[in-house]
């Protein structure tokens, strides 16, 4: 099987991404101003401090099916339209046509994020996210709480996925300087409503989900019930013997709707059983460059079957998720309310995963007999987070001056423990056949070695915002989040046959603040200005601490600092129906660890990295059949300052141009078409300014990738959607280990019938 070459793709042609643009920032505003006369004058939508985005009616959610009009977070006070910031949100209409399942899927719909396979099967079949130059696997959270572990995190219970670019620090607490990843979970309203559907597809692809809603009339105003289930068995396109299995079941009831008192109780109960997947050797991919002990003789590489699979039918990953939130909200007056919500979650993650490595010649002229090195590896990891938050929103002023106001309180305790698996002293995994992998290998089995690693980060925190309106056109919003954190680690290292234990902590506080302006030109529009910071304290990402000088999560370092400056402009068209948004944006963060280029034992925190770029949008409805969400990100990402051989390098991860479309047309006699694009510039996956030294995969190859969809209404409850994922079974790189040695293939051309009814 042939790849793309990245010498082909390493400059494509700009005027298709041109096109690409002028389709976004072009084509679109030529068809609202044709549509602009018939189009209602609806209301600005109300602000997200005084709606309940999940009691949103079901019915009424297929009239404006990508559109959302607000964050679910109290801590936004102003529809999206008027909020100074670069805001994606991605709603469960949209994932329902594409078929999406999971965050990783729900992502394709927003430009500028690549996914990372991780090391050790640490992040292997996680939600590894690389999002502006910066990795945001640790800032993702449902209903505006830290999510537990680095795992795939299932859609079926989530009304929409929320993407917050630029550093946030304000909204959230410690966190990666490119933004966060927020999902807000499906709870009751007050309506009947019951849907499901069924998916067979392509490699076994089995799934079924069902959402059922009723209110109760049990002598509790406003009562109702939810439960939202999911069970899937499938196998994975392109990819021999792996696995994912899986099951949800979410109910919750709610009390009080639609009066001044309301209460949310809601319970997530997810379990994964998979075979999960170490990659495909990266062995003559793209750029591939053979490293400098390849014996001579050795003819140019070839890369191997991209369904290959190098591990066992004993391999395994189990995933155990449990959730309970309980949220109960109170008007006190009109346009004050009081909120306070309470969360214990837990996550067990249980794998052995085989993964691979270096390549062996055995033979240097017979390819045939090449070797891989494989690594044999067990997780078993447990994350905990307990969680209570209070907050107050408030519409204070009158006439020409008026305040949004909102704030709270914080505590929060999250907790991780990591026992250590490893072969037995002196036991090793025989490699594999590169070319032709075999499940009759003896496989070895990781052991428990007396060491661990356990963390927790214990956190109190206060914020508050504030928009403050002056006439019509003028808005300016300031916020402001301090909190005390304390982190505690403990670990035992076998060092030589013998545990040495270490016991580290480290405490301090943090300071975020956002600051914006925005001015309205007219009543559907905004031109804003926004800066905001974050920061990032040593053990934040995963509750981890070293006493090694060169890493970041030594106790005695600074926080890293995260800063952004953006201007931007939203408009809504079509009497709120289309929303077009564009800005640009400089992210910068600092703090970074860089070895002294004298005395190599000495790091200090000079470090910089940069990133600038221009994001637009376009998503809503062109007409009542004509739906589309569209994106485009043009990064320019920079290492400003670092150890020579990469000071001025590129930052990995960071394609320069990244484009994402959906359009569906719903024909009059109820045959929907529709489908979409994806394109991903070349990615550099080493930062070294130099990389004539560097060997093995130095980049991932550019791609496009078109999806497509067929449906047919046959009532107003029952229709039938045919996906085609990949249409023209482009090959691609959909993600990359840190190491370069394996990668995950794109998924290739295949195809998801589903079956949806409601009753």
């Amino acid at each position: 099987m042939a790849y793309i070459q990245a010498r082909k793709h390493a400059h494509p042609p700009r005027r298709t991404a041109s096109a690409a643009a002028a389709f976004a920032a072009l084509a679109i505003p030529a068809a609202v101003h044709a549509q602009q006369a018939a189009a209602p004058a609806d209301a600005a939508s109300a602000p997200a401090g005084t709606q309940v985005l999940p009691e949103i009616k079901a019915k009424s959610t297929v009239e404006t099916p990508y559109k959302a009009e607000a964050m679910s977070s109290p801590k936004f006070t102003q529809p999206l339209v008027d909020t100074p910031q670069t805001i994606t949100v991605i709603k469960k209409e949209l994932l329902r046509e594409q078929g999406a399942t999971t965050l990783s899927e729900a992502l394709r719909n927003t430009p500028g994020v690549t996914m990372l396979m991780g090391e050790n099967g640490n992040t292997s079949s996680g939600d590894s996210i690389f999002m502006r130059g910066f990795d945001t696997s640790g800032s993702i959270f449902v209903d505006g709480i830290r999510d537990l572990g680095f795992i795939s995190r299932d859609v079926f219970n989530i009304e929409q996925v929320e993407v917050v670019k630029g550093p946030s620090g304000a909204d959230n607490g410690r966190g990666a300087s490119s933004g966060y990843v927020n999902l807000s979970s499906k709870v009751p309203f007050a309506e009947n409503f019951n849907a499901a559907s069924l998916s067979l597809g392509t490699a076994s692809r089995k799934r079924a989900t069902a959402d059922l809603n009723r209110p109760l009339d049990i002598g509790v105003p406003g009562t109702a019930v939810r439960l939202n289930l999911m069970v899937q068995d499938s196998g994975v396109p392109g990819r021999d013997e792996v696995e994912k299995k899986s099951y949800g079941f979410a109910p919750s009831i709610a009390f009080g709707l639609n009066t001044p008192t309301r209460a949310y109780f809601y319970l997530l109960h997810s379990k994964q059983d998979n075979l999960p997947d170490g990659g495909v050797p990266t062995y003559g991919v793209g750029n591939y460059k053979l490293p400098t002990t390849a014996p001579a003789g050795v003819p140019t590489p070839t890369p191997v079957d991209s369904e290959n699979f190098y591990g066992s039918r004993s391999d395994y990953e189990k995933i155990d998720i449990d959730m309970f939130t309980a949220r109960v909200e109170h008007d006190v007056a009109p346009g004050i309310t009081l909120r306070n919500t309470s969360r214990y979650g837990r996550s067990t993650q249980d794998s052995v995963l085989t993964g691979v490595n270096a390549v062996n010649f055995v033979t240097p002229a017979d390819p045939s007999t090449y070797t891989v090195n494989r690594s044999r590896q067990r997780k078993y990891q447990q994350n905990e987070i307990l969680t209570n938050q209070s907050n107050i929103t408030a519409e204070l002023g009158s006439g020409a001056v008026k305040h949004s106001v909102t704030g709270g309180v914080e505590f929060t305790y999250e907790k991780q423990s990591l026992p250590t698996f490893a072969l037995p002293t002196g036991v090793t995994q025989d490699p594999a056949n590169l070319y032709d992998p075999s499940l009759g290998d003896v496989f070895q089995t990781p052991v428990r070695n007396g060491a661990y690693a356990k963390g927790n980060t214990l956190t109190a925190a206060v914020y508050a915002f504030d928009t403050l309106k002056v006439g019509e056109q003028w808005q300016f919003t300031g916020g402001v989040r301090w909190e005390k954190y304390r982190t505690e680690f403990n670990s035992m290292t076998l060092t030589d046959g013998v545990l040495v234990p270490l016991a580290l902590d480290a405490s301090g506080n943090l300071l975020s603040w956002k600051l914006g302006a925005l001015f309205k030109p007219a009543p559907n529009g905004s031109v804003y200005v926004s800066v905001a910071s974050s920061e990032l304290p040593p053990g934040g990402a995963n509750h981890t601490l070293s006493a090694n000088a060169n890493n970041v999560n030594q106790p005695n370092l600074d926080p890293q600092e995260g800063s952004n400056i953006e201007v931007g402009t939203k408009w809504e068209f079509l009497g709120g129906k289309l929303a077009i948004a564009g800005a640009i944006f400089r992210s910068e963060n600092k703090n970074e660890l860089v070895q002294d280029p004298i005395d190599t034992t000495v790091y200090t925190q000079v470090g910089k990295r940069r990133v600038q770029g221009i994001e637009l949008s376009v998503v809503g409805q062109l007409t009542n059949e004509l739906h589309l969400s569209a994106g485009l990100a043009r990064m320019d990402p920079e290492i400003e300052r670092a150890a020579a051989a990469t000071q001025g390098g590129l930052i990995q991860w960071s394609p320069e141009l990244t484009f994402t479309s959906w359009l569906t047309y719903k024909l009059p006699f109820g045959l929907t078409l529709g489908g979409g694009a994806r394109y991903v510039d070349n990615a550099t996956t080493t930062s070294n300014v130099d990389t004539s030294t560097v060997t093995g995969l130095t980049e991932m190859p550019s791609y496009w990738v078109a999806d497509a969809l067929v449906g047919y209404e046959f009532s107003k409850n029952f229709n039938l959607q045919l996906n085609v994922y990949n249409l023209f079974d482009k090959e691609y790189l959909s993600a990359v280990n840190s190491g370069r040695s394996r990668y995950f293939p794109g998924v290739p051309r295949s195809a998801l019938l589903t079956a949806n009814v409601q009753f």
